[in-house]
């Protein structure tokens, strides 16, 4: 598969992911725990098509913060996604775990806008 049509797979996917976070709204029914999860493999899956269409072989990781370390030394700056690093804990520890109590909820709205602005740059890139 090519590195471009791996990246439109990749795209595809995480639109499903953003899909489910907006179905997800209501925090009574949803909670944060099972939400988070969505917006993380949404921006995963997003930093990893960026990455294929920049040409680069990835690492086998749900780590944002490296993702972006590896995009930051080839593109220009991406220094407005770094807040997505904080949905790290939810692609597997808050899947077994509750979140703490001090732990902000999610802003849910901010999210799907954030990872739109990504899918956006991602998108350019094509």
């Amino acid at each position: 598969m090519s590195d471009r049509k791996f990246a439109r797979a990749l795209i595809r996917a995480a639109e499903t992911d953003m899909r489910a976070l907006q179905g997800m709204s209501d925090p009574e029914t949803f909670s944060d725990e099972i939400v988070g999860f969505h917006p993380q493999q949404a921006a995963e899956k997003l930093l990893k098509a960026w990455l294929a269409l920049l040409g680069y072989k990835f690492p086998v990781t749900h780590d944002l913060g490296a993702l972006l370390d590896l995009l930051g030394r080839s593109v220009a700056d991406t220094a407005e996604f770094r807040g997505l690093i904080a949905l790290n804990p939810f692609a597997v520890q808050f899947r077994y775990e509750a979140l703490a109590d001090e732990m902000e909820p999610l802003d849910r709205d901010t999210l799907v806008a954030e990872l739109r602005r990504l899918g956006e740059r991602v998108q350019a890139a094509m």
